[in-house]
């Protein structure tokens, strides 16, 4: 970051750099507008567009009308409205969506993003800036750095911006102030100092009125800067782009017909020429590309952005997914990283929960084994935690089944960031920034065993389970595996049970009873559970495990028709009834927080194998309707295996 005092910042003379330009040669800018609620963000963009004639008479005429239906600069056009599209927008005059406008002057081209200022739309404001070159800060003059300015500095700063502007806005408001502005930029400055920005440039502006948006304006004698469009046009933004290695993630094979097999693709970094030697990210084959095919036809070279189907010499193995890279400069290939995350749901992260961990052209399975701290957004300082609450930004480190290809974030904006999908809904939890590679990732191989979980299952002579029965405490779950267990261990089965209790008296006695730590209880369970299988036994899991998304993660484990999911289904009001342990009793007393069923959720399966509902019935006579399941799958299993085609 330039650093400089804010007297400096202020008369700093930076005349804009007139070339001839080609019109087909006009570099294209990114930006977004960002900040807190009501800084004028889609005003500054509204303004822009005018000034540089975007507008045709149809849109102006209209824009009027709606200015006086929903503006809120009195009999003023409201330039806000040209980009608030959404009727919500309009009628609660803030910004929801990320709108993307484009423009161009005769120097340059731009494509710019509108993003909301309110906390609860952080993920859009996320969204407009991983695409961005530059952001635009907003700051009111009235009310100088807000904690939403703070945090949007620290998610453009995260996500590999690092030219900024600080719009200081409604400059009219306080009286074209100097020491307004000299304030605020002294603010800033020593809050952005540890983020990374090369430039900063603060720029004083009333996007309402144009004051120094794209002409200079006679209210401000004291600045003597560039205006803010005069700047959009002369940054230098490229920077080392032409001189990172080749990366292209393979988003499809083209193969249609036996002499023609493509990797489609864009090119994310780098470029490639025909003759050019690449390597499988994954695998490590390398082969030289043979043809570069586009839709108007093949071409000699093909650089970063373009979208093309690249042809190889060699026969390798190549899916969806892996990619092509220079072989002089691999990406990783791990399954293990550290990295940085912006969480965006409104249920909290929890260490240990299974998510779907989405690159740009690959996904895995992954869970967040550990959270490092979290990053307060007023300080910078590493504090502490146990989960991120919604917008909170922390370092974690993710472990996923199968290896993927990456590169670091800040090498590869492309290549080195991803996002969290949660299994249940298939919402997009959070979006991450990969920092490196763990080392114990490549120190560790699974190794090659010649006795199977096959052969282990022969030996016993049976189908290896886990039999995993779920409820409210007090529901009968240990009852119905106790006497479970009897019955199939004296029908010769091979057995064992995990019991909750139990084992948070040896494995899991660090845990406690907070949301992360019972998802930590059944991921651990689940690992143990999953090694029992492999043995070839049946093991009986008798635990609350009151979140859907750890049983999912069980079952993801094994294999199909391994996990069987036992809903052991007892009312509350019978559950607090017997309460056999007196532990409902202390949780209506208050003295046991985090109680399931009371004041921590459990949500019941949606569909499990077996579906026991215990009022008026006899625990035995639920183990027998177990028993029978169970039969009725080996007798499937067994016509399947035969050949009966059931």
């Amino acid at each position: 970051m330039r650093h400089l005092t804010a007297e400096a910042l202020v008369g700093m003379a930076v005349e804009p750099v007139v070339q001839p330009v080609n019109k087909d040669q006009k570099s294209l800018l990114r930006f977004l507008t960002c900040g807190s609620v009501d800084d004028g963000k889609s005003t500054l963009i509204g303004r822009l567009l005018s000034d540089t004639r975007q507008i045709f008479e149809d849109q102006l005429a209209a824009l009027e009308r709606d200015s006086r239906r929903h503006g809120t600069t009195g009999e003023d056009v409201d330039f806000a409205l040209l980009v608030d599209g959404l009727e919500a927008e309009r009628e609660q005059g803030i910004t929801i969506d990320v709108a993307y406008r484009f423009f161009s002057t005769p120097k340059r081209k731009f494509i710019v993003a509108d993003t909301p200022g309110h906390e609860q739309y952080t993920r859009n404001m996320a969204t407009g800036a991983s695409t961005s070159d530059l952001a635009i800060v907003l700051i009111d003059a009235r009310q100088g750095v807000l904690k939403q300015t703070r945090r949007h500095s620290i998610i453009a700063s995260l996500l590999g911006i690092r030219h900024l502007v600080l719009a200081i806005n409604k400059i009219d408001l306080v009286g074209f102030d100097q020491t307004v502005f000299t304030r605020i930029i002294e603010d800033y400055s020593v809050f952005a100092r540890g983020l990374g920005f090369t430039t900063v440039t603060p720029v004083p502006i009333s996007a309402r009125y144009g004051d120094n948006v794209s002409a200079r304006s006679e209210n401000t004698p004291w600045y003597s800067g560039p205006t803010l469009l005069e700047h959009l046009e002369t940054v230098d933004v490229e920077g080392a782009s032409a001189e990172k290695p080749f990366r292209f993630p393979v988003q499809y094979v083209n193969r249609p017909n036996l002499d023609f097999r493509g990797f489609a693709g864009t090119v994310a970094s780098g470029s490639i020429a025909a003759g050019d030697e690449v390597v499988v990210a994954k695998s490590g084959q390398k082969s030289r590309v043979r043809r570069i095919v586009t839709a108007g036809g093949d071409l000699k070279r093909a650089v970063e952005g373009q979208a093309v189907t690249l042809l190889l010499e060699d026969e390798v193995e190549v899916s969806r997914g892996n990619m092509l890279a220079a072989p002089a400069s691999r990406p990783d290939a791990a399954d293990q990283f550290a990295a940085t995350l912006v969480w965006f749901d409104e249920h909290a992260l929890l260490p240990g929960r299974s998510y779907i961990v989405r690159t740009a052209t690959d996904q895995a399975s992954g869970t967040v084994t550990e959270l490092e701290h979290r990053l307060d957004i007023n300080s910078l300082a590493h504090q502490p935690a146990k989960s991120l609450a919604m917008n909170e930004v922390g370092e974690v480190k993710i472990a996923l089944q199968t290896p993927i290809a990456f590169d670091s974030f800040a090498t590869n904006r492309t290549t080195g960031a991803f996002i969290l999908i949660d299994r249940m809904t298939n919402a997009t939890a959070g979006a991450g920034m990969i920092l490196h590679p763990l080392r114990r990732a490549g120190n560790i191989h699974w190794q090659s065993l010649d006795v199977t979980k096959k052969s282990r299952a022969a030996a016993n002579n049976q189908k290896p389970a886990a039999l995993w029965l779920t409820g409210l405490s007090g529901s009968g779950k240990s009852t119905v595996a106790n006497l479970l267990e009897k019955k199939l261990h004296a029908a010769g089965r091979h057995t064992y049970i995990l019991d909750g209790d139990n084992v948070r008296h040896g494995l899991n006695r660090d845990l406690g009873f907070t949301d992360a730590d019972r998802v930590e209880n059944i991921r651990r369970v689940a690992e143990v559970a999953r090694l029992m299988v492999d043995a070839g036994l049946v093991v009986i899991v008798s635990f609350i495990s009151p979140f859907r998304a750890e049983r999912d993660m069980a079952r993801s484990l094994l294999g199909e028709g391994e996990f069987v999911e036992i809903f052991i289904d007892t009312p509350l009001e019978e559950c607090a009834r017997r309460d056999p342990k007196g532990l409902y009793a202390k949780a209506f007393a208050g003295e046991i927080k985090n109680f399931t069923g009371i004041d921590s959720p459990y949500e019941a399966p949606a569909k499990p194998e077996l579906h026991l509902r215990t009022l008026g019935r006899a625990p035995e006579d639920m183990v027998e309707e177990i028993e029978r399941w169970l039969d009725r799958r080996d007798v499937a299993d067994t016509q399947f295996d035969d050949g009966g085609g059931i």
